[in-house]
């Protein structure tokens, strides 16, 4: 079977991540989108009219933005003519964009591809149960005021008044009958994770966002925005340079009061962000002279028990090793999306839990994967986790890593002429999240 062909990441750029503060924010997911994508398509020596297409996932798009994907591209500049559309599988629907996108560039159809997810979760909208529902519609269909006024003195009261957030219907699981929140709550039961543990790890996060913002880490990736008003975002706001141990250990569990262990300080932030890379064909990347950052390797999805769905990068990630030969620290880098810090927690103690390995991969144990190669810069509980953007932020985030990485390990030899060459050691590393609903992904780089 002959190898598919090559997919590069030629660059990339998202938006700060913003978090949500109790009402809709200044950005729509479209704004969100188009901002971030305009920045990118600038920096490059291509016309928008020149991408095959856009192709945007996104969990939760407004109602007068359903196919988000051909509105940004149209708000974009891509023309009439470039084809644009949304793809949705939950927490992966950034990656699923770009896994789309991948298809289309080894099947031939396409050559340049802008790929990548968004949400604005703070606002999404306030739904009513059915009786509300029909109490409105019965309202709509009076023609008289008489007839009007007696219909609203039948308004129902208590419960059917109350609207429901429709983010907390989103992040429950309608199988199983858990939220996410609780689905992380039984991976710490399983593995024996403590509050402390998590705390610790949630603490850590923020440190090392910090520090990677005050390296550059993320200037190459993060681009301004701006809103009606003239202000603009510069960075992620929910950061927390003042995150300790001792201060996250006084939140109160939220999504199993009161006994859990999971809270609102350990758990990643409802947020609003964009995020894009831009793929080519080797036949793009040489007739537009661009220059790729990072190869795709291989994509892989798989299933699990939705009640313990944060263990999907086990499942997704493991079977892309043993394609490749590969163990967890054959490795560089390593990017797990932080749904939560059990989740991710998790993750690393199932490749070392022999039964698990045994009765849900059917492998011996992976073994201990080195913390020094995961989730470097921080994640999401930092960052955030606008559903539909973080499987696109991480690939970005790994490789744009990797890239740094090899370059730094390059080494300088003299040829025959007395010439210095340059040769930049090839880095890998591997994104992977976890998806509502008993999901993995993950996503196998190399640098180029």
């Amino acid at each position: 079977m002959a190898s598919p062909a090559p997919v590069y990441i030629v660059d990339g750029a998202r938006t700060p991540f913003l978090k949500a503060r109790g009402g809709p924010g200044a950005f729509s997911a479209s704004d969100l989108a188009t901002q971030a994508g305009r920045a990118l398509l600038l920096r490059q020596p291509i016309a928008p009219s020149d991408l095959s297409e856009v192709i945007l996932g996104c969990a939760a798009p407004a109602p007068d933005e359903v196919n988000i994907g051909r509105v940004v591209a149209l708000r974009m500049g891509g023309g009439e003519k470039v084809p644009g559309f949304t793809v949705m599988r939950n927490c992966a629907s950034g990656l699923q964009a770009i896994d789309s996108a991948m298809a289309n560039i080894q099947r031939g159809r396409s050559d340049l591809v802008l790929a990548g997810g968004v949400d604005a979760l703070s606002r999404t909208p306030l739904i009513y149960n059915d009786t509300m529902v029909r109490w409105f519609s019965t309202m709509a269909g009076k023609k008289t005021a008489v007839a009007k006024l007696g219909h609203f003195l039948k308004l129902p009261v208590g419960a059917a008044l109350q609207p429901v957030i429709a983010i907390l219907k989103g992040l429950t699981d309608p199988v199983v009958g858990l939220s996410m929140g609780q689905t992380a709550e039984n991976l710490a039961y399983r593995f024996g994770i403590t509050r402390q543990d998590m705390d610790a790890y949630a603490s850590r996060s923020h440190h090392r966002v910090v520090q990677a913002r005050e390296a550059g880490v993320f200037s190459d990736e993060i681009v301004p925005i701006v809103d009606g008003r003239g202000k603009v975002y510069k960075e992620d706001d929910g950061v927390r340079s003042d995150s300790t141990e001792e201060g996250l250990a006084k939140l109160r569990p939220v999504f199993d009061k009161p006994y859990g262990n999971i809270t609102a300080g350990n758990s990643s932030q409802v947020t609003d962000g964009a995020a894009w890379v831009l793929l080519a064909s080797e036949a793009a990347v040489k007739k537009y002279g661009l220059s790729p950052i990072a190869r795709i390797i291989d994509l892989h999805w798989a299933g699990l028990d939705p009640a313990e769905m944060g263990l999907g990068p086990v499942h997704a990630a493991t079977p892309l090793l043993q394609r490749h030969g590969l163990g967890l620290n054959d490795l560089d880098q390593w990017e797990i999306n932080e749904a939560f810090a059990a989740q991710v927690l998790g993750c690393l103690k199932a490749w070392q839990d022999a039964d698990y390995c045994r009765t849900q991969l059917g492998s011996a144990p992976m073994g201990s994967l080195d913390d020094a190669r995961v989730n470097l810069h921080g994640g999401a509980i930092a960052i955030g986790h606008p559903v539909g953007a973080s499987g696109t932020r991480i690939v970005l985030h790994l490789a744009r890593s990797l890239q740094r990485k090899a370059g730094a390990h390059s080494e300088a030899n003299t040829d025959v002429a007395g010439n210095i060459q340059k040769t930049q050691k090839t880095a890998r590393g591997m994104a992977a999240i976890c998806i509502g609903g008993g999901l993995g992904g993950a996503a196998l780089l190399e640098t180029v």
